[in-house]
């Protein structure tokens, strides 16, 4: 109807969490306007029912934009000629409370973080990446991300909980400060799970700060300083915390990613951390529940990046010991387009997997991480324009096991 709502039983609505925070009463006054009149209404309904309107945008404001200039911004090693969206970096924190978004907390106030704490907001998904003030600013190059830290102390002392997040640049803030990190983060009573991640760097990184890949001995480095921790037990740190490196710092270090149990309640799985462990334990769990006989499934290529073609070609051989006739082939895609050290399947390209794929007679399995809500690849393809460029059919499958079964069989195979 295009009204405007402006307060909620006298509270001022400007954004989302407001909305939100005020709708979840059960008697409700709402002060709308139409045009250039104002009107109330009045609505009685169960606490925290949703009351059913829609607006024009999600944040039912501006969304604020990244105030950092991170050393290790992946962003900015993009190349020029993409989407403008792409481009877009965003750290608001209604965003990590609707979508479970990482913030740095440089763009919150004294104001922002007295609402979180009254509106009780948690968990708090954090990017920290050092507890080192003054290492905080040259690594975010902002001059208030060392001192915005203190909130992570409000938080905890107003029960909120805390997830963090660590992108580790190897000779930056890994070996003596990520002990440093680990240790104060771990003085805080309600945080829930501090996970790192390691630097992404493409080849595009004209007039950046250097920055150089993880060897497999700095790799090996992060998980033993993580194991360290981990080993201390429930004596130091606060109960419950997670503790892991993510899945790629194994894969660097040539170790076998850990089990399933070892990432606790996989409260960074969206980070990469545990994603491979899950993903090898729900394959595994359906496949003893496959009936153990031959079907004619149709041929196949699953595609995926270098990281997970060794997890995936292991499933696919698992796969063939009971369906002995099944035609599957899995490629691992190169990213020539961002550089080789980018080996993630969702930031494949689809010019990448049309250069490379083996073209024969099958249907073509992309990753659906490969592309965005609205269907469209990093380069601005959709699964049909792949599949013309290729002359070959195309499916699009989500990253999880039974997925993946269902796209590997024909759909007669699973009863």
């Amino acid at each position: 109807m295009g009204d405007v709502l402006l307060s909620i039983n006298g509270n001022v609505i400007n954004d989302v969490l407001d909305y939100r925070f005020h709708a979840a009463e059960r008697k409700l006054k709402l002060q709308l306007q139409r045009g250039n009149k104002q009107y109330t209404a009045k609505i009685r309904k169960d606490q925290y029912d949703d009351l059913g309107l829609d607006f024009a945008d999600g944040l039912m404001d501006k969304q604020t934009p990244c105030q950092n200039k991170c050393i290790f911004c992946f962003i900015d090693q993009l190349p020029r000629g993409l989407r403008k969206p792409l481009y877009f970096k965003d750290d608001d924190a209604r965003l990590g409370f609707l979508f479970g978004n990482y913030i740095t907390l440089t763009n919150l106030t004294e104001h922002d973080v007295q609402r979180i704490i009254a509106m009780r907001l948690s968990p708090i998904n954090v990017s920290v990446h050092t507890t080192n003030p003054v290492l905080r600013c040259e690594m975010m190059g902002n001059p208030h991300a060392g001192n915005c830290l203190r909130w992570l102390h409000d938080f905890a002392a107003a029960g909120l909980e805390l997830n963090c997040q660590l992108v580790l640049c190897p000779g930056v803030n890994d070996g003596d400060e990520l002990h440093r990190s680990l240790h104060d983060l771990l003085q805080l009573p309600t945080v829930k799970s501090i996970a790192a991640v390691p630097v992404g760097i493409t080849k595009h990184r004209e007039n950046l700060h250097p920055l150089e890949p993880f060897t497999r001995e700095q790799a090996q480095s992060v998980i033993d300083i993580f194991n360290e921790y981990r080993a201390v037990g429930a004596d130091a740190n606060p109960p419950g915390v997670e503790l892991t490196p993510a899945d790629e710092f194994f894969l660097l270090a040539q170790q076998d990613v850990p089990p399933i149990d070892y990432y606790g309640d996989l409260r960074q799985l969206e980070n990469g951390v545990g994603m491979w462990a899950l993903l090898k334990d729900d394959m595994l769990d359906l496949l003893q529940q496959l009936p153990p006989e031959s079907y004619n499934a149709q041929p196949a290529i699953l595609v995926t990046g270098k990281a997970a073609y060794p997890l995936l070609q292991f499933f696919v051989d698992e796969m063939q010991k009971m369906w002995h006739n099944i035609d599957i082939e899995v490629q691992a895609t190169s990213n020539d387009f961002l550089g080789k050290h980018i080996t993630v399947a969702g930031l494949l390209t689809a010019q990448d997997v049309i250069a490379q794929l083996n073209r024969r007679n099958a249907t073509v399995l992309l990753p659906a991480t490969m592309f965005n809500h609205e269907g469209v690849t990093l380069d601005d393809y959709t699964a049909d324009d792949i599949a013309a460029a290729l002359d070959m059919p195309v499916r699009v499958v989500a990253c999880d096991a039974q997925s993946l079964i269902d796209a590997i069989s024909s759909t007669n195979i699973i009863p």
